[in-house]
């Protein structure tokens, strides 16, 4: 049995006349004719009554018709898969990304299974709101975004769950612990972006110093992990909070780093996609992002 025999079959019996059966095929009647015959030969069947006039489908034919669309459709759908995969073998992907994702990076990367194994990867490092406005624009293919909690026009799938650890001067008393409560932190300035820069990260910070029994005292305003850093380094007052991903990239003699006891303060790392992402990109980018979720289940 041929797959042409499949679909000269299920031609003739959605047109019910061999002539237009082959016309839609492009091929002279005789073949279609010779091949249909050869297929119930195979099969054992008569799959239609002929007469002069008409065509009609035997019960055998009629049975096996859903069968036969099923199976064209099906080699539709591999035919278009392999050309996808051909494709995206030499694609390229372009991804927005932070400076403090670190060795989640690498993990990211480490997780892309074999039918990503040919992407190129072109990496830019933007602001996060800069992130998803250029996967909007179609000038990215993906971003990674923490703490976002919807993104209109967006598809957003789950990565992992960062813990926040305490940044404060190394010659802060307290910076001589192995970790914090955070209730030891009251009093002492909190730098930290503002609300409308980053909503999650402040609800979330707020809402655990809160649970901690106080309000935060605010310092200077949050410019960035390495001028902040810097700055609370060289005054020997205030703290933030960090991902620890971020650390090897703004380490500092004069800044130590703990974490914290109790519930975690975590942020979610997404990775943003257009709503009408390719369909293998999609297939691929989500195969990848279980497979982070499962690696990191343990750290996070």
């Amino acid at each position: 049995m041929e797959l042409r025999q499949i679909q000269y079959f299920v031609a003739v019996a959605e047109e019910l006349h061999f002539g237009r059966a082959a016309e839609r095929l492009h091929i002279g009647q005789p073949a279609v004719s010779q091949q249909v015959r050869r297929l119930e030969r195979e099969l054992r069947t008569q799959l239609f009554d002929r007469s002069s006039r008409t065509v009609t489908l035997t019960a055998a034919g009629q049975a096996l018709l859903p069968e036969g669309r099923a199976l064209l459709k099906a080699l539709g759908s591999f035919a278009a898969k392999a050309q996808r995969l051909a494709a995206q073998k030499d694609a390229t992907f372009r991804v927005g990304i932070s400076s403090a994702l670190g060795e989640r990076l690498d993990d990211f990367l480490d997780a892309l299974p074999d039918s990503g194994s040919g992407t190129r990867f072109e990496f830019q490092t933007l602001g996060a709101h800069h992130r998803l406005e250029e996967v909007r624009a179609g000038r990215l293919d993906a971003a990674f975004v923490r703490g976002v909690e919807s993104a209109p026009g967006l598809r957003l799938l789950t990565l992992w769950y960062d813990p926040l650890v305490a940044a404060l001067p190394a010659a802060h008393p307290l910076s001589g612990r192995r970790s914090l409560n955070l209730a030891d932190l009251a009093g002492v300035p909190l730098r930290i972006a503002s609300r409308g820069e980053n909503p999650a990260l402040y609800d979330a910070v707020v809402a655990a110093c809160r649970k901690a029994g106080f309000e935060p005292t605010y310092g200077a305003p949050f410019t960035g992990f390495q001028d902040t850093l810097a700055e609370i380094g060289a005054s020997g007052d205030g703290w933030t909070l960090m991902y620890p991903t971020a650390a090897d990239t703004v380490s500092s003699r004069r800044i130590a780093l703990l974490p914290l006891d109790g519930e975690p303060i975590t942020m979610r790392m997404f990775l943003a996609l257009p709503e009408n992402a390719d369909p293998m990109r999609l297939e691929l980018l989500t195969e990848t992002a279980a497979r982070v979720r499962r690696k990191t289940m343990g750290t996070s």
